[in-house]
């Protein structure tokens, strides 16, 4: 596999680890994936309800939490270390202030266009900025107010498919249209990013995701013109994945009829595992009592059937029969737990299995 380079930074295997929200990827698996020469991310969403002892404050303990995984990441690691924050969090602005402030090296940002996110940046500032998009459309609308407003071109982008975990970037009637499938959109929005780059004297490499689960994805995706790929599920059933053994065991009990698409308390379209308390959902049988936490924009408690932040935290504590696992749509396909070396070395010996297949084939 060849190197990423974004700016000065350097991952030796093009791989990142996708920001996987509310304590699934912390400092324990984004530094483990650092050491196997992959992109390590930190998800910034729902440390405010991790670090709830050391604050009742939502946003305090969100800060706080910030910079404790970013300090403990840095301590296990020298590789590369990103942050992901989504648009749609309430505190936004602080999270982006924290990481820029602890020196984390790249922030990813969706979950809605990062129109501002380079009026963070400071004289001194290193943290490089990468848009998570879902079209070459979005590129280019962030591009023009980055460029125009700030000067600043994106050091990289993420182009998200709708076969991703967790909240997409999709309505539900484009999850399964060929048109906005990863392998449609990644060319447009390469030629997009080549042809930004080229009007600003730089290089703005693409990172695709979305339903990559195999070395061989990897070089077919890359073989559409991406420099990189993002995976989140693959790395759920990893040893150093963040979440209690219980969520990594949904993965791997998970079925293919498992895998749905939800509709989010926080107004978006998710894909998840099915499980009890999703059933209880579609029944009518969950009630919220209030807000807790004002953690995310676009949640209406008053029309939301539960608190989308305490699920995902029960979850992430492996407490299944009160919340659910967002996962990939090839979640049912992690058949045993692995450490974080031996996927990345599967993934490399899939990849070049698949660069000699090519070759051979050529040669005859």
């Amino acid at each position: 596999m060849s190197t990423l380079k974004i700016k000065d930074l350097i991952a030796r295997v093009p791989i990142v680890q996708g920001g996987m929200g509310v304590g699934i990827s912390l400092s324990g698996l984004a530094s483990a994936v650092a050491n196997a020469g992959g992109v390590g991310v930190i998800s910034s969403a729902g440390l405010g309800v991790i670090y709830n002892e050391f604050s009742k404050d939502y946003n305090l303990a969100s800060i706080h939490g910030l910079r404790e995984e970013l300090r403990k990441a840095r301590e296990a690691t020298k590789g590369i270390i990103g942050v992901n924050i989504m648009v749609a969090l309430s505190n936004f602005a602080d999270l982006v202030r924290t990481s820029i402030e602890e020196k984390a090296d790249i922030i990813f940002s969706g979950a809605g266009l990062p129109l501002n996110l380079p009026s963070f940046l400071k004289e001194d500032s290193t943290t490089k900025l990468a848009p998570i998009v879902s079209s070459a459309r979005a590129l280019k609308v962030i591009c023009r107010r980055w460029i125009g407003e700030y000067g600043y071109v994106p050091d990289a982008v993420v182009v998200e498919g709708p076969k991703a975990g967790g909240h997409l970037g999709y309505s539900n009637e484009q999850l399964n249209d060929p048109a906005y499938s990863l392998e449609a959109i990644v060319p447009e929005v390469v030629a997009a990013a080549r042809e930004i780059g080229e009007q600003n004297g730089c290089y703005i490499p693409v990172i695709a995701g979305g339903g990559i689960f195999t070395g061989e994805d990897i070089h077919n995706i890359m073989a559409l013109g991406a420099d990189a790929v993002q995976m989140g599920t693959r790395f759920v059933a990893t040893e150093e994945c963040d979440a209690s053994p219980l969520f990594k065991q949904n993965y791997i009990d998970a079925k293919e009829e498992d895998i749905e698409i939800i509709q989010s308390p926080v107004g978006m379209p998710g894909r998840a595992i099915h499980n009890s308390f999703l059933e209880k959902v579609k029944q009518g049988l969950k009630q919220p009592k209030a807000c807790p936490f004002n953690c995310i924009k676009t949640c209406d408690v008053t029309h939301s059937p539960y608190c989308i932040m305490l699920a995902l935290y029960n979850a992430y504590k492996g407490k299944m029969e009160n919340g659910y696992a967002f996962a990939g749509s090839n979640a049912w396909r992690c058949d045993k737990i692995m450490s974080v070396k031996e996927l990345m070395d599967t993934l490399q010996a899939e990849y070049k299995a698949k660069v000699d297949a090519v070759a051979a084939a050529a040669a005859l």
